[in-house]
């Protein structure tokens, strides 16, 4: 008789007992989480208060804008109100100003934008991360083995987007307060 045919009940028996204490492992509810990132980005109390630092931030470049706007706004009506009685040399200097006006309001409109958009980019991106980062938080405390953020279909038993909300407004209030 082979080694193998001789040894086979016990190995049987060990392969039994292994199953017997892996099943109760296998058997075990994993507790999940979806969480709907955008609607966390939308109404976390953090969004508003970035989004006031930059319309603060950038409220002396926006008044600039449109104090220069106003200025070409008013050199227009007045290039064509006073057209007619205007020396050539008088409109074509007229025309040269409204030009050079017009091309500065064009590069101040798009400086403004351009940086609004990078200190945009640069808050969301921060933003977003200080939200992973309390989900994170949020997800060991509660003992979640897995959250995820994105979903094709979410049942509202896994749904945890709200009780996220809640805990965001909890530690920004409590750590604003400070």
């Amino acid at each position: 008789m082979s080694v193998v045919k001789q040894h086979m009940p016990a190995l049987a028996l060990l392969l039994a007992l292994a199953f017997s204490f892996a099943a109760p492992a296998a058997a075990q509810e994993l507790k999940i989480g979806v969480v709907n990132v955008p609607f966390l980005m939308d109404r976390a109390p953090q969004t508003k208060a970035a989004m006031d630092a930059l319309q603060e931030e950038f409220a002396p470049r926006q008044r600039e804008f449109a104090a220069k706007a106003k200025e070409l706004e008013d050199l227009t009506a007045r290039i064509q109100k006073d057209a007619a009685v205007m020396g050539q040399s008088e409109r074509d200097s007229a025309e040269k100003e409204l030009r050079d006006l017009r091309r500065e309001v064009t590069r101040l409109q798009n400086e403004f934008q351009e940086d609004l958009n990078l200190r945009q980019n640069e808050e969301l991106g921060n933003l977003q991360r200080t939200l992973l980062q309390e989900v994170q938080t949020y997800a060991q405390a509660e003992g979640f083995d897995l959250v995820v953020g994105d979903a094709l279909f979410v049942s509202p038993t896994v749904d945890i987007t709200e009780e996220m909300l809640r805990a965001i407004e909890t530690n920004y209030n409590a750590t604003s307060s400070r």
